[in-house]
């Protein structure tokens, strides 16, 4: 199998569950252990949504980080706006940062109902969006939002948000799992309808609603992608994210991949437990491979 990417998503995704709230120096703190555990890329907050997170990437241009790269994340550009009057996609150019991720709309009916716009225009807004940031230099990453929701519901639509996106110039395309719904078997003939459509590489964004953010990770891997986002103990909105602390070794140790090397996957649990302290939360005993209770 092709070597997989490490995308983290806990100082973003994951500060979204209840009753956490990192600090500035908390995510700080995280980034670098992140980075020592070995991760490709780390997720540091919408720069473009409020003050915390524009100071973290001020300060975080100080880390002295050997691997991971850290990424800023925001939307596509707003319905009949142009790109470069843009507040949100101005953040993230000024955040600093080599590598960004957008997310936008790839279900019909989020377009309509909840943009307000036409299927046309968000196109337009993906495509605008990227061509624009990739003019800044930036590797850029589309997080295709609803993605296996919409591609039920309309399947050419959804596909035809990714090739948009793949045409101006996204360096990978991360079909997300929002409402984390889906199966394993869905999410896999998902990603092989994608697959037929652009040569761009693909990834997962999973969340866990019906408990197979994991399984729907690893199937999608197993299907062709090549980066997986995740949160360190599956923390996130609602009922979490895909949990890299089961992702990583499930690759490494099951399924032959490398994606971290022997000496960082011994950081696994002292990572998975230092987070949860920073998150002031008691480590979870039951969790896979990281918990007092595993094996």
């Amino acid at each position: 199998m092709p070597s997989v990417q490490i995308y983290d998503t806990t100082l973003r995704d994951g500060a979204q569950g209840e009753g956490i709230s990192f600090s500035v120096v908390d995510k700080l703190h995280i980034a670098q252990k992140l980075d020592e555990l070995g991760v490709d890329y780390i997720e540091g907050g919408w720069p473009g949504s409020n003050p915390k997170d524009a100071e973290f990437f001020k300060r975080a241009r100080q880390l002295k980080l050997q691997r991971a790269v850290l990424v800023a994340f925001g939307s596509t550009r707003r319905p009949h706006t142009r790109v470069e009057d843009d507040a949100n996609l101005r953040a993230l150019i000024d955040a600093g940062v080599k590598a960004v991720t957008i997310f936008g709309k790839s279900y019909d009916m989020q377009v309509t109902h909840v943009l307000e716009t036409t299927l046309e225009e968000n196109l337009n807004m993906i495509a605008e969006s990227v061509r624009y940031l990739k003019k800044q230099g930036l590797t850029v990453f589309f997080d295709a939002e609803h993605f296996f929701d919409g591609f039920k519901a309309n399947p050419s639509y959804s596909l035809k948000a990714l090739e948009v996106a793949a045409v101006a110039g996204a360096d990978c395309l991360i079909p997300c799992d929002t409402n984390g719904g889906s199966l394993p078997e869905e999410v896999v003939a998902a990603i092989a309808a994608a697959r037929k459509v652009t040569a761009v590489p693909l990834g997962i964004h999973a969340h866990n609603d019906a408990d197979l953010a994991v399984a729907n990770s690893l199937a999608a891997v197993q299907a062709g992608v090549v980066q997986v986002q995740g949160t360190i103990n599956g923390y996130g909105e609602r009922c979490g994210n895909a949990n890299l602390c089961s992702i990583i070794p499930a690759l490494k140790l099951k399924m032959g991949i490398d994606c971290i090397s022997d000496q960082q996957l011994a950081k696994l649990t002292e990572t998975a437990r230092y987070v949860s302290e920073l998150a002031n939360l008691v480590p979870n005993p039951y969790l896979p491979y990281v918990g007092a209770s595993a094996f």
